[in-house]
């Protein structure tokens, strides 16, 4: 790990994002011990996280819109991971946000040979390089939404956490163990404190 790199930088990743890079995009904005953290915040943020997950080679540049949209499908995306486990219809805005990304740069059916014989691959359009990331994007989370992981979709239950994870079991209710331990400490001081003179 970068040790020059904020403390910010060092957040634990939390159960789901090794499997779907939507769910980490989701996860770009949350709360530490100072305030908002936005991993986003500029373009020039926006295209070190999209280099760093594989989304966006590192010698294309991206746009001050073209990370505005970025930002755009990560609210999208966690207004409908709030409907999801709300049990609720989205907001059209989301909705219509997370259907554009899929259409900017839709996929096409190929057929692939490797070692393990023939398998259907599909092949983002690679014409424009921002909007293929971004119809990545809305296609994992299409696919987080809708696939077998969705009931597993869940908000961290620390108060004043942002982030979201795949539950690994029922009982799971924080996102990493330093919010667990947080929320433990807060319910021990307050029970403490209520039961002193």
């Amino acid at each position: 790990m970068d040790q020059e790199a904020p403390v910010y930088l060092h957040q634990l990743p939390v159960p789901g994002e090794d499997r779907y890079v939507s769910l980490a995009l989701v996860n770009t904005r949350f709360t530490v011990s100072h305030g908002q953290v936005d991993l986003l915040d500029d373009t020039e943020a926006a295209h070190l996280w999209l280099v760093r997950h594989g989304l966006l080679p590192d010698q294309v540049e991206l746009n001050g819109r073209q990370s505005g949209r970025l930002r755009t499908l990560r609210e999208a995306l966690r207004a409908l991971f709030e409907a999801r486990e709300a049990g609720t219809p989205p907001a059209d805005g989301a909705l219509d946000t997370l259907n554009t990304a899929l259409a900017a740069a839709p996929a096409t059916p190929r057929l692939a040979w490797t070692a393990d014989g023939p398998h259907r691959a599909d092949v983002p359009d690679t014409g424009n390089p921002a909007a293929a990331a971004l119809s990545l994007l809305a296609e994992d989370a299409t696919d987080l939404l809708t696939g077998a992981d969705a009931g597993q979709l869940t908000a961290c239950a620390a108060q004043g956490c942002a982030r979201w994870f795949l539950r690994s079991h029922g009982a799971r209710r924080w996102c990493t163990t330093k919010c667990g331990n947080r929320v433990r400490a807060a319910r021990a001081y307050a029970s403490r404190k209520a039961g002193s003179p």
